[in-house]
């Protein structure tokens, strides 16, 4: 950015700010509902983008989580070894290997998903109103706009 005349106004940026906290404080909450183990952040979100999205190569998936090709080899190669992914041939190009989840890497991602989504279930129906939480469903879809903007 060329300069604060980009940024909005004052209160769009204390706005901005107050927005990121709150995120940035929910997901430290959702991260600690996790379970202790093995599966770092990382790793979790490789296999849950393979549970959502379907098989990828290691380059589309370290494009779409923002790493290098080499970070994402290393983790692909550990979910591999534990079981939780499995290499495949592309069957449009039979030099290009694909990666799929395996079952046991679909029931541990949808087991720590139902886990932190309890948590945050319980939470929604205990503090909040049911104002608030249509208010709060209307905020994670503008976010979400804003995520792809």
């Amino acid at each position: 950015m060329a300069g604060d005349e980009l940024l909005g106004t004052e209160a769009d940026r204390e706005a901005a700010a107050e927005v990121r906290l709150g995120v940035m404080r929910l997901a430290r909450r959702l991260r600690a509902e996790r379970d202790p183990g093995d599966l770092t952040l990382g790793r979790l979100a490789v296999l849950g983008r393979l549970e959502r999205d379907g098989p990828a190569t290691t380059s589309a998936l370290a494009v779409a989580e923002r790493v290098t090709p080499q970070s994402m080899a290393r983790l692909v190669q550990y979910l591999i070894d534990a079981g939780l992914v499995e290499r495949d041939q592309d069957p449009t190009d039979r030099r290009a290997v694909i990666l799929r989840i395996t079952e046991a890497g679909r029931t541990r991602v949808l087991r720590e998903r139902r886990k932190r989504e309890a948590w945050l279930a319980e939470a929604m129906a205990t503090e909040l109103t049911g104002v608030e939480r249509d208010l709060l469903l209307l905020a994670v879809r503008l976010m979400d706009r804003l995520a792809g903007s």
